[in-house]
Order: structure tokens, then sequence, then C-alpha cells
């Protein structure tokens, strides 16, 4: 069935920034584009660590919570936050960094953000240089599917494509992405089959199965011992 790669998914433009853009250069950044966090590369464009919003917000609250002490004084001098030394993004930035190639699958990415509870992933090809940058929105485009998209996939690579049946074996209900299958299977087995290859089809948000079946090759019954003779039925 087709799967989405990151790489049809992700966005291709990607601001990012280097070990030593200043602090206030990463707000501005942020603030501009109206994004939560970016990554930080070196000079080859290789990715060495990712910052987010939360990261400036708790550097900037180490930085005002920092103490000195000065020679002939029995207390700690508070910092002003203006007067501490500037933070750069190589000491605020998450290294190292979970990236992702373009190659792989969107279910695929969407297990590594949870996780690492992460919010976005940087792509990389692979020389590990960055190509691109993977959120969560744009891993959640794929459920934007409608559901008479959904319906016609289940029906074309599902039951006539993975079970060999007629498209109007099963009778297939899709509403807000929960998929409902009913009908009737010659196997047992088939129903998992239909059930598990149904979750896969991008969009689907659940599976209600209302399907039965005529033959239970899940648990055959077991065959009888040679040497034992055939019971005779009650008279």
């Amino acid at each position: 069935m087709k799967t989405h790669t990151v790489g049809e998914v992700m966005t291709r433009e990607v601001i990012q920034a280097h070990r030593q853009t200043a602090f206030k250069d990463l707000v501005r950044l942020l603030n501009r584009h109206r994004i939560g966090g970016l990554p930080v590369v070196d000079a080859d464009d290789k990715v060495v660590g990712v910052i987010s919003a939360t990261d400036l917000v708790h550097g900037q609250a180490d930085r005002a919570d920092r103490r000195i002490r000065l020679p002939g004084l029995r207390r700690p001098v508070r910092v002003p936050a203006g007067g501490a030394p500037g933070l750069v993004a190589a000491e605020l930035m998450s290294s190292p960094a979970v990236t992702v190639h373009p190659e792989q699958l969107v279910p695929e990415a969407a297990r590594m953000m949870e996780r690492h509870h992460i919010e976005r992933l940087p792509v990389v090809d692979e020389e590990d240089r960055l190509i691109g940058i993977a959120t969560r929105r744009d891993l959640l485009r794929v459920f934007l599917r409608t559901d008479e998209e959904i319906r016609r996939q289940v029906i074309d690579e599902v039951l006539v494509g993975a079970l060999g049946l007629s498209a109007d074996a099963v009778t297939v209900f899709v509403r807000d992405g929960v998929v409902t299958l009913k009908g009737r299977l010659d196997r047992r087995s088939d129903i998992t089959l239909a059930i598990r290859s149904a979750w896969r089809v991008e969009g689907a948000v659940g599976v209600v199965n209302g399907l039965t079946y005529s033959v239970d090759d899940c648990h055959p019954a077991e065959p009888r011992p040679l040497d034992e003779p055939a019971q005779e039925p009650p008279a």
C-alpha cells in the first residue's frame, strides 16, 4: 500500500542557526518566521543540534539566576540578565539532534517524535547534511485525507489487492477517518489481515470490525491419532 515518506511531506526551506548564533538573533528568527524551533548546523551544513523556544526560555532563566562571589562579600551577588555574557546556540541547543532520512516512512518518523518527546525532526541526506525539516504538522497532513479517499484505498488495496476479493465483497464505511468493515469472509485469518491492512491506510484513525467468517483456520480441529478407533455415534 502507498505510504508517504518523510521526503514527501517535509518542509524544504529550513530556517537554521549556527553554533555562534547569538541568543537575541535566535529569538528574532523564531519570532520572524513564527516557528517553535530550528536546527543548528556546522560549517558543512551537518546538523549538530536543535534549539527550541523552550531551550531559549530555560537559557534566559539560567542566566538571570546566575550568582557570583566577589572578594570581601559574604553573600553571592545576582548578576543582572543583561550583564551576563551573551549566550549562543551552542550553549542552548539540545545535542545530539534526533534526525531522519527522507526515505523513512511517515509513521516511523511519528513514532520517533513520540519516543523522544520532540516537535520537529531535521531531515538529512546520506552525508548527514541538512536538506529539510519535518514537524508534527507536516506529518499530520496525511490525516487530512477525505473519508472517500480512505474508503477507496481500503477497497482497492486491502480488499482487492491484499485479499483478492471483489470490490463489493465487503461493505466499507468511513466516517471521520474511522473505517468500518462489514461482511462475511471465507477464512478467519483473512479478518486479521483485513483489519491490520486497513489500519495501515494513511488517514485511518480507527477500524471497527463487523466481519464474520465461514472457516476457522486459526484454530483447526486437531487430527485424531492413527491408532485411535473412530467413535461410533450414539444410538
